[in-house]
């Protein structure tokens, strides 16, 4: 069955043109031309990814993704003008996977989103390519990879796939410092054509997950100059 593809855009011309470039790849795709129009289709059917670009009618984009992750960790890909940096930043750190910019070449969009959905689907590699089966513990968090879970007290965390396999790189290499270039690499995928902003806005929004006072973490730490590392 083909991936079912919500693209939520205002520009007539331009949802069109997605569409049928994605279709033309195979996927299936549902289209809405407001966030409103967009939360009603992913309440009756939820896809398997939304493309929403960031400047929206009524309900902007920003706030659209948020309503979505309050109840779906359904892979979600925004679009903003390349210029706009803001709005990258803000748009990932409300919960956004990914991001592509304005002008885009329909070809790399729909590689983008093919990247995305197996992402979605594929559990950060270990680093001796073997799945491992005994769950990490790091203060109160315990992170069980055969139920693809975290644990927080005891009781789950609610974490995107992206969110957990950058968890999951991080606390199989506890205590070693891993470079924004290599956490990008590891979790978002070697030929991924990102930027390292997909890295920090992510542990930013995973801080506020798994750290008791995010402005001051104990567990994800910031090495200056370097990277992040996780501290058991």
């Amino acid at each position: 069955m083909a991936d079912q593809i919500l693209t939520v855009e205002d520009d007539d011309r331009i949802r069109t043109a997605i569409r049928v470039a994605l279709e033309d790849e195979g996927f299936s795709v549902r289209e809405a031309e407001s966030a409103e129009v967009a939360l009603d289709l992913i309440a009756t059917a939820p896809p398997d990814l939304v493309l929403l670009d960031v400047r929206l009618p009524g309900m902007n984009g920003f706030e659209l993704v948020r309503r979505i992750r309050a109840d779906y960790s359904l892979p979600i890909v925004m679009v903003s003008a390349l210029s706009d940096s803001h709005d990258i930043v803000a748009g990932l750190e409300a919960g956004a996977d990914d991001y592509v910019t304005k002008p885009f070449v329909l070809k790399e969009l729909s590689a983008r989103v093919r990247a995305n959905l197996r992402r979605a689907n594929t559990m950060a590699p270990s680093d001796d390519g073997i799945a491992r089966t005994e769950p990490i513990r790091f203060g109160d968090i315990e992170l069980r990879h055969d139920e693809a879970v975290v644990l927080r007290g005891g009781e789950p965390i609610s974490l995107t796939k992206t969110e957990f396999n950058l968890l999951s790189e991080l606390a199989v290499h506890a205590g070693i410092v891993l470079s924004r270039e290599k956490l990008l690499e590891r979790v978002w995928g070697y030929d991924y054509f990102g930027d390292t902003r997909l890295v920090d806005a992510h542990i930013r929004r995973l801080r506020t997950k798994v750290e008791k006072d995010p402005g001051e973490p104990e567990i994800i730490l910031t090495v200056r100059g370097l990277g992040y590392k996780l501290e058991r």
